[in-house]
C-alpha cells in the first residue's frame, strides 16, 4: 500500500490529451484499444503517435477486454508500460505478455483474485463497475475483506471531484482511476476528448494539493 495516492487518466484518444497529461503529469495514463464498442476506443497506429507525444514520466497503460495473443504483442511491441485487462485473461496471452499486468474486475466477480496473487506479472487490481466506462459507482463496501497482497489496487467507476476524498477515504487505494469526470461533453457520438481544468482539479485532489 502507497502513502502517496496515484491517479490515471483514461481513456486518451488525441493529442491534446496528451497535451494536457504532459502538462499536469498523472502517473498513469489509459488508452482503450481493441475494442470497438468504447467511444474512446483507438487503433494501434494511433496509439503508437501518441506514445511518442507522451512524457517518458508517465506509465501508459494499453486497456484491453479479452484480448488474443496476437493483440497482447502487437502492445508490447507498440511500446506500452503496462496492460489492463478486462473480461476473460487466458493462460497464453499471460504467457505471452512480458510488460506488468493490471487485472480488471467487475466488483462482484472476484473469484480469480487468489489464483493471481502468486502471478508475478499481474501487479495491479482494477475494480470497476459492471459497465466499465459508464462512469456509474459502486458500493465501494464490497471492498472491504479484498486482500490485495502485494499489488497495487485501482479504483475506478464513477470517480469525480464530487465524491474522489471520500473515496480516497473508505477505500483507501493505491490508485484512483478516472476517465468520464475529466471529459468534454460528447460530439455527435464521440468522445469530446479529455477537460483539462477539470483534469487539473482531480489530479490536485488526489495528489492531496487542494
Amino acid at each position: 500500500m502507497l502513502n502517496k495516492k496515484l491517479i490515471k487518466i483514461c481513456g486518451i484518444t488525441c493529442s491534446k490529451d496528451i497535451a494536457y497529461a504532459n502538462e499536469l503529469l498523472p502517473e498513469f495514463v489509459g488508452f482503450v484499444l481493441f475494442y470497438p464498442k468504447s467511444k474512446r476506443n483507438i487503433g494501434l497506429k494511433e496509439a503508437t503517435r501518441l506514445l511518442e507525444q507522451l512524457n517518458k514520466t508517465i506509465y501508459s497503460v494499453a486497456v484491453t477486454v479479452s484480448p488474443t495473443v496476437e493483440q497482447a504483442k502487437q502492445i508490447q511491441e507498440t511500446g506500452f508500460h503496462c496492460i489492463q485487462i478486462h473480461g476473460k485473461m487466458s493462460d497464453a496471452v499471460y504467457e505471452a505478455l512480458q510488460i506488468p499486468i493490471f487485472r480488471a474486475f467487475n466488483v462482484t466477480d472476484t473469484e480469480q483474485m487468489e489464483e493471481l496473487q502468486s502471478k508475478e506479472k499481474v501487479r495491479g487490481y482494477v475494480f470497476d463497475a459492471k459497465t466499465p466506462g459508464s462512469g456509474k459507482t459502486f458500493d465501494w463496501n464490497l471492498l472491504k475483506n479484498v486482500d490485495q497482497g502485494d499489488k497495487l489496487l485501482f479504483l475506478a467507476g464513477g470517480i469525480g471531484e464530487h465524491n474522489v476524498k471520500q473515496a480516497i477515504a473508505q477505500v483507501n487505494p493505491d490508485v484512483i482511476d478516472v476517465s468520464s469526470a475529466v471529459e468534454n461533453p460528447d460530439v455527435d457520438g464521440r468522445c469530446g476528448g479529455k477537460n483539462k481544468e477539470k483534469m487539473r482539479k482531480i489530479i490536485r485532489m488526489v495528489h492531496d494539493e487542494e
